[in-house]
C-alpha cells in the first residue's frame, strides 16, 4: 500500500533511517533532496546544472529549484504510488510552495511525522559518532571506547568536525529558528502533525512509527 509521508526532525533523531524503513514498509521511495541534488548533479539534468552553479560557489540551493527537484519527482513513475518525504521542507516558505505542488497534483498527504527526542541526547548521539578513515564504519564511543581503534580494521577512528558539540548545538539552534515553525504550520493543516516518540533503539522507534501509522489508517 501506496502512502504519501513527510518525516522531520532535529538534527540527529534518525529521521534518515526511519525514513528509509517507512519507505522499504510501503514500498515507495525516500525523497530526500540531498539525495536528490546529488543525482540530479550526476545526471546532469537542466535542474541539476542550474544546481551546480549554487553547489559549486558554495551557496545554498534556492528554494524554487528544489521545489523543481520535487516536482520531476512527483511527475516521475517511482513516485506515482506514493513517497517518504526526509527533511524537506525545512521552513515555511518552502512548506507553502509543497503545499503548492501537491494541490497542482491533486495529492493529499497521509501524515506529517515529527520525530522527537532531548537535544542532550541528540548531541550525544552526534558527537560520539566517530568514523574510521580507512574501511568507513561509523560507530559511536559508547560501543567501542574512547581512543579505541576501528573494531573492523584496526584503524584510527575520527570525529567529523561537523559533529563537535559546539557545532551540534548551532544546528539545532538553527533547526529551532528556521524548522520548528513548522511544527504548527502542520498542526493547523487539515493533514495535521503527529510526534513520535525517537529514543529507544532503531527497532523500537520504527515500531512506533509503524503503528502511528496503522492507527491512522484504521482510524481513517
Amino acid at each position: 500500500m501506496g502512502v504519501r509521508l513527510i518525516i522531520m526532525g532535529p538534527p540527529g533523531v534518525g529521521k534518515g533511517t526511519q525514513g528509509e524503513f517507512l519507505a522499504e514498509r510501503f514500498g515507495v521511495p525516500r525523497l530526500s533532496t540531498g539525495d536528490m541534488i546529488r543525482a540530479a548533479l550526476q545526471a546532469g539534468t537542466p535542474l541539476g546544472e542550474r544546481v551546480r552553479v549554487y553547489y559549486e560557489a558554495g551557496e545554498l540551493v534556492p528554494d524554487e529549484v528544489v521545489l523543481g527537484l520535487i516536482a520531476e519527482a512527483f511527475d516521475g513513475s517511482e513516485a506515482s504510488g506514493g513517497f517518504v518525504l526526509d527533511g524537506f521542507p525545512r521552513t515555511v516558505p518552502q512548506a507553502d510552495g509543497l503545499g503548492e505542488l501537491l494541490a497542482d497534483r491533486s495529492i493529499e498527504l497521509d501524515a506529517v511525522l515529527s520525530l522527537e527526542a532531548p537535544e542532550e541526547e541528540l548531541v550525544d548521539r552526534i558527537s560520539g559518532r566517530r568514523v574510521c578513515g580507512a574501511c568507513g564504519l561509523v560507530t559511536h564511543v559508547r560501543a567501542v571506547g574512547a581512543n579505541a581503534p576501528c573494531p573492523e580494521c584496526g584503524a584510527a577512528l575520527a570525529q567529523r568536525s561537523d559533529d563537535r558539540a559546539e557545532t551540534v548545538r548551532n544546528r539545532l539552534a538553527v533547526y529551532r529558528a528556521q524548522t520548528e515553525p513548522l511544527l504548527a504550520y502542520y498542526a493547523r493543516s487539515e493533514t495535521g502533525l503527529t510526534a513520535v516518540d525517537g529514543t529507544g533503539t532503531l527497532e523500537a522507534v520504527r515500531d512506533r512509527l509503524f503503528e502511528t501509522l496503522h492507527m491512522a489508517e484504521v482510524a481513517g
